[in-house]
């Protein structure tokens, strides 16, 4: 037979021990030790959004000279490379932010503006499971991405690689497809 009573309110302050109170506090602010994620966290995405926006802006350098003053390095093998690998980098950078976004959201405290804006955004998260689910979904992305970037590069030797090929971006669609469905009502 269970109890089916509520459970006991908490002790107020002024009722517990000195000693029960240092340590609940102690354990109340364990908490900020996920600063130690965060933070860092924090650098990495700034580091790669620096890394991928100096990247791009190589590619860009490399266009104009090559179009405006008559570069000899030949652009189109690199190009598209050069720009997947960018954005490959930002999507890495946007996991770094929500992750440590959520996570101060989820343990220390409300980011207040966030919510003010808009209560779907990216970094207003509920719990854990919905935090992997958001960094999931962007890693997934960036899987995609480093695949076309593979693709990109690849010279066929025979027809089956080309079907192969072809099966593979099937698999990513219907992959991408059956994501969507399970999102449908966000």
């Amino acid at each position: 037979m269970s109890d089916a009573s509520p459970p006991k309110p908490p002790t107020p302050p002024e009722n517990q021990s000195n000693w029960e109170r240092r340590i609940e506090t102690a354990l109340w602010n364990s908490r900020f030790l996920v600063m130690l994620a965060v933070v860092p966290s924090l650098l990495g995405s700034l580091m790669l959004f620096i890394v991928g926006t100096v990247d791009i802006l190589k590619v860009v350098a490399d266009v104009l000279s090559y179009y405006l003053v008559g570069g000899t390095q030949n652009i189109h093998d690199s190009l598209v490379p050069d720009i997947i690998i960018a954005v490959d980098i930002y999507l890495i950078a946007i996991v770094l932010l929500i992750f440590a976004l959520g996570v101060y959201r989820l343990f220390v405290s409300r980011i207040d503006q966030a919510e003010e804006s808009n209560l779907r955004h990216p970094f207003n998260v509920a719990s854990l499971d919905q935090l992997k689910d958001k960094i999931a979904r962007v890693v997934i992305l960036a899987v995609i991405i480093e695949f076309f970037r593979a693709v990109v590069d690849i010279r066929f030797a025979t027809p089956l690689e080309a079907i192969y090929l072809a099966l593979s971006v099937l698999a990513l669609a219907a992959a991408l497809y059956l994501m969507s469905l399970g999102h449908k009502g966000e």
